[in-house]
């Protein structure tokens, strides 16, 4: 998985996807240059994302929906859509 590609798909800076998953920007910086590999549990969560990074819809409310509800309903509003 090429957490670059998802990251952009996503419309998320590292500071946001780092925060999806309780990482500090550095740590993303470091997955997308290979010097670091996401947990097996991140890897899961991240091909979820991908799934519903698919969709116009999530990829266009994501980024608002972080900033403005937060985490929560950020992983909520991935993970339902990643199930369509």
């Amino acid at each position: 998985m090429n957490v670059s590609e998802l990251r952009a798909k996503l419309g998320l800076n590292q500071a946001q996807f780092g925060n999806l998953f309780g990482v500090h920007p550095m740590t993303v910086s470091k997955w997308e240059r290979g010097l670091l590999q996401p947990s097996e549990y991140q890897s899961a969560l991240m091909t979820e994302f991908e799934k519903a990074a698919r969709q116009k819809e999530v990829t266009e409310t994501i980024g608002a929906v972080l900033v403005g509800a937060g985490i929560a309903a950020a992983l909520l509003l991935l993970l339902s859509n990643s199930r369509k």
